[in-house]
């Protein structure tokens, strides 16, 4: 399995990984964000959504009480937050995710919270916040 690594060190320069990472996802593409709070999971779908085609990236907030946002790119974007839930892994087949993934690209916060029940294959990013600015992204593919 390949793996690459970024670094940033600014919620811009996250945002802009997001766009170049973009480039690389097509409809029926998930993927697993990983990292504790504040580590720029959400600043980094923002980067990806706008980098498909979303027109206005202030749409994107993190979906915590709301479970799911759809965002309106040229490849629908949906954006799936678990932290709240109970019971993820048995949560996550009530989400649609089979449909969501026909049409668009899924991006996950708090994947970790139900990887058994996530589809394959998919793409994993794990953020490590290593200073108060700086994040270390690793990109990866689960097959």
């Amino acid at each position: 399995m390949d793996v690459e690594t970024f670094t940033t060190s600014s919620p811009a320069a996250t945002a802009a990984l997001g766009g170049r990472l973009a480039g690389r996802l097509r409809a029926g593409d998930c993927v697993a964000l990983i990292g504790g709070l504040g580590a720029g999971k959400t600043a980094l779908v923002r980067g990806i959504a706008r980098g498909l085609g979303l027109a206005d990236d202030r749409m994107v907030s993190s979906p915590t009480y709301v479970l799911v946002q759809e965002y309106p790119a040229a490849v629908t974007v949906y954006h799936l937050d678990l932290y709240r839930m109970t019971s993820p892994e048995a949560e996550i087949g009530g989400l649609g995710l089979e449909e969501m993934l026909a049409d668009g690209v899924v991006l996950i916060e708090w994947a970790e919270r139900a990887e058994a029940a996530l589809p394959r294959p998919r793409w994993l990013i794990s953020i490590d916040i290593t200073s108060k600015r700086t994040r270390r992204f690793t990109l990866s593919r689960v097959e």
